[in-house]
């Protein structure tokens, strides 16, 4: 279970000039969350109104930046990841990484993580964050799905609520199957009330053997079911 409060933290020197910068904008905090026993602590906006301004959200989701909040999903699958153990030369690769909640616990646990996001500034976000948590084995990417720059293969992808838009599921599709090595596996993590996941899941079918769990987590005075998706690259 994730525990959540604002808390100040130190600032390394090298992150100070960014963290001032969103800080100024945006009006930052750190959440402070636990993840198998291990404390982190996670710089995001207290200010969502420069983000929606002049959005209807509520008539077009899609229009929600998605990467200023951290999801229950991004919990559960750095959950996941903690759980998993790393091993010498293996990379992992988030998409759409937001807050880089996950790439940074996944780091934090040992494993050598590229968070990327088509938002550079959510990278910048992830790097105050990456830093205030000691994380070494880690970089930063820009990633536009819809035209994505060569960024190498990797034996693991993740990302968390990544599917809110239809328009990206083949672009997604494709970054799946071009980064990941053969025998490499993706997971990701979603509301359960998110249909979109029931729709990207048949275009993998051909080309993943595909896992599913549910798991619940208590936030606040709600329980979330978040449903945990294994995508295994078949053999070619």
């Amino acid at each position: 279970m994730a525990i959540k409060r604002r808390e100040e933290v130190y600032i390394p020197q090298e992150v100070a000039s960014i963290y001032a910068r969103l800080n100024e904008r945006y009006g930052v905090g750190f959440e402070r969350l636990e993840i198998n026993k291990r404390l982190f602590h996670i710089l995001a906006p207290q200010d969502l109104e420069p983000f929606v301004k002049g959005k209807d959200i509520f008539k077009d989701a899609s229009d929600f930046p998605f990467w200023v909040k951290i999801w229950e999903a991004s919990i559960v699958l750095s959950q996941l990841m903690a759980s998993i153990e790393p091993f010498s030369g293996r990379t992992t690769l988030e998409l759409g990484a937001g807050l880089g909640v996950t790439g940074i616990v996944a780091a934090s646990f040992g494993h050598d993580v590229t968070i990327t996001d088509y938002t550079s500034e959510a990278l910048d976000f992830a790097k105050v964050s990456a830093a205030v948590n000691k994380c070494r084995a880690i970089s930063f990417e820009t990633l536009d799905w819809l035209n994505p720059s060569p960024i190498g293969k990797f034996d693991t992808i993740i990302g968390s609520e990544i599917l809110f838009n239809k328009k990206f599921f083949e672009p997604l599709l494709n970054i799946l199957l071009s980064c990941l090595k053969e025998g490499g596996v993706a997971y990701m993590a979603h509301d359960a009330r998110r249909r979109s996941l029931g729709e990207f899941l048949p275009l993998c079918e051909r080309h993943f053997s595909i896992g599913m769990k549910k798991v619940v987590m208590r936030g606040g005075d709600e329980n979330f079911t978040v449903l945990l998706t294994r995508l295994q690259l078949r053999s070619t």
